[in-house]
C-alpha cells in the first residue's frame, strides 16, 4: 500500500538540487519551525542542497491532556524512558521513508540525503536514519533521545553503521533532560556509531553556536565526507 506524502515546506538551492536535508520538527510545531535558520547554517551553495521540512500529522498527545497537535507519535509520560506509542513511530517512519524515496525519484541518491530533526523530530531522524537500508549522508539529532531503543540492535541497517551523526543538546533543557541526550549518545557509541556530541548553554531551543556547528556538520555530510569520519565542528 502506498503512503500519502506529507505536506512540506521546501527551500530549493539556486542551482538544480544535488543533495537534500529532510528536517523533522518538534512536538506541536510544524514544517515552518526551522525554515528561518537555513540562511544561517552556511551550507555551501556548491552542494546544491534542497531543504525539506514536512508537517507531521495531527494527533492527540497524552502528556498535553489529549490536545490534538502536530506530532510524530504520542508521548504518554515525561521520563527518561519516554514512553511512546510504537505504532505512531512506525506510521511516521513510513511517511518519512516516503519522503526519502521522493528525493531519490527526484535524482538525489541516498548517500546525499541527510535526516535531521529537533526534539521529537530528532528522535524520528535517528529512528529512520539508523534503520534505512541504504547509506545516507548523515543524521543530525538536536535536543532529542532514542525511541524504540530496545529494537535498534536487531533492526539497524548494516549500510548505516558508519553514518556520521551530529548530536546537539542544551545543558539546561527542562523538556528533554540533558541525561536523555547523553543516554542516546552512550547507547549509540556502545553500538559502534561515530557520534559527535555538543552541549550548549541553553534550554529546549537552539543556540547560535549550535546553528554554526550544525551547518559545518551538514557541509561535511552533503560534501561527501569519508565514511566513519566524524563531522568537523
Amino acid at each position: 500500500m502506498s503512503v500519502a506524502l506529507l505536506d512540506c515546506v521546501e527551500i530549493e538551492p539556486s542551482s538544480p538540487a544535488r543533495s537534500a536535508v529532510i528536517w523533522l520538527h518538534g512536538l506541536g510545531a510544524d514544517g515552518h519551525d526551522f525554515e528561518p535558520i537555513v540562511p544561517h547554517l552556511g551550507v555551501d551553495a556548491a552542494h546544491a542542497t534542497r531543504f525539506v521540512f514536512p508537517h507531521a500529522a495531527q494527533r492527540p498527545v497524552t502528556i498535553n491532556g489529549g490536545f490534538v497537535m502536530r506530532a510524530w507519535y504520542d508521548i504518554r509520560q515525561l521520563s527518561l524512558s519516554r514512553d511512546v506509542d510504537e505504532q505512531g513511530v512506525f506510521d511516521s517512519a513510513r511517511q518519512v521513508e516516503a519522503l526519502i524515496a521522493r528525493e531519490k525519484a527526484r535524482g538525489i541518491p541516498a548517500d546525499r540525503i541527510v535526516m535531521a530533526g529537533f526534539s521529537q523530530g530528532g528522535a524520528m531522524a535517528l529512528h529512520v536514519g539508523l534503520r534505512h537500508p541504504e547509506r545516507l549522508a548523515g543524521i543530525v539529532a538536536l535536543s532529542c533521545y532514542l525511541v524504540c531503543d530496545e529494537s535498534l540492535e536487531t533492526e539497524r541497517s548494516e549500510a548505516n553503521r558508519d553514518v556520521p551523526i551530529f548530536q546537539g543538546h542544551g545543558s539546561m533543557d527542562p523538556m528533554v533532560r540533558p541525561e536523555a541526550g547523553q543516554l542516546a549518545h552512550d547507547r549509540l557509541t556502545a553500538l559502534g556509531y561515530d557520534v559527535t556530541f555538543r552541549a550548549y548553554p541553553m534550554g529546549h531551543e537552539v543556540h547560535p553556536q549550535e546553528i554554526d556547528d550544525t551547518g559545518k556538520a551538514l557541509n561535511a555530510m552533503v560534501g561527501g565526507q569519508e565514511p566513519g569520519r566524524p563531522p568537523v565542528v
